[in-house]
């Protein structure tokens, strides 16, 4: 998201978003928010004024959105699309950030999760919602290359799960092989359960 091209109101969304996945619900301040966005600190109140909850709930939001819209994305971007093919997308993307930017950010749904898990009801819903926003995608494009319909989305769970999963490993060991160990173990679960396995060898 460049920045340069939204308003106020979704930059401060979108600056929210970018302080939750580096520093965490509870230390990621309004005014800190506004600062990254480069908003008036008194837009604050006028686009928010349901408070921090609101704008970390609108963030969330934003990021199980923007995962979601990135599996057409990632599908694009494969000459044969495949269930490990996806997943290897999926993980690559923060593959890369490490390797290119280091180890400080992670999910911002993630980390809502995590600091909020004892919070106001919204935000646990919008976490939730995130959640659903990120899964539905991910077991349509599963369906649409073979999967059962009413395995796709447990399929699509055990990607997002497994995934955040790695995620967490890789930042606490500053290191990208966990990342790279799921891409490679549960990539052939994924395609058998496309009927796209490879054949047995029998030699």
């Amino acid at each position: 998201m460049a920045q340069s091209r939204y308003g106020p109101r979704e930059r401060m969304v979108f600056s929210a978003a970018q302080l939750i996945r580096r520093d965490g619900v509870a230390a990621t301040g309004m005014r800190d928010v506004a600062a990254h966005a480069g908003a008036p600190r008194g837009s604050l109140q006028h686009y928010f004024p349901g408070g921090k909850e609101q704008l970390v709930n609108e963030a969330v939001d934003w990021a199980g959105r923007y995962a979601g819209g990135r599996v057409a994305r990632f599908l694009a971007g494969l000459d044969t699309p495949t269930p490990s093919g996806l997943f290897a997308a999926m993980a690559a993307q923060w593959t890369d950030e490490y390797e290119r930017d280091g180890f400080a950010a992670g999910c911002p749904v993630a980390a809502a999760t995590v600091d909020c898990a004892a919070a106001g009801t919204s935000t646990r819903e919008a976490v939730a919602a995130a959640f659903t926003a990120w899964r539905g995608p991910v077991a349509e494009a599963l369906a649409g290359m073979g999967v059962p319909a009413a395995r796709a989305a447990s399929l699509a769970t055990l990607m997002i799960s497994t995934l955040e999963g790695a995620i967490l490993l890789a930042r606490a060991e500053r290191d990208v092989r966990p990342l790279t160990t799921v891409v490679r173990e549960l990539g052939p679960l994924l395609d058998a359960a496309a009927g796209r396995a490879e054949p047995e060898d029998r030699t």
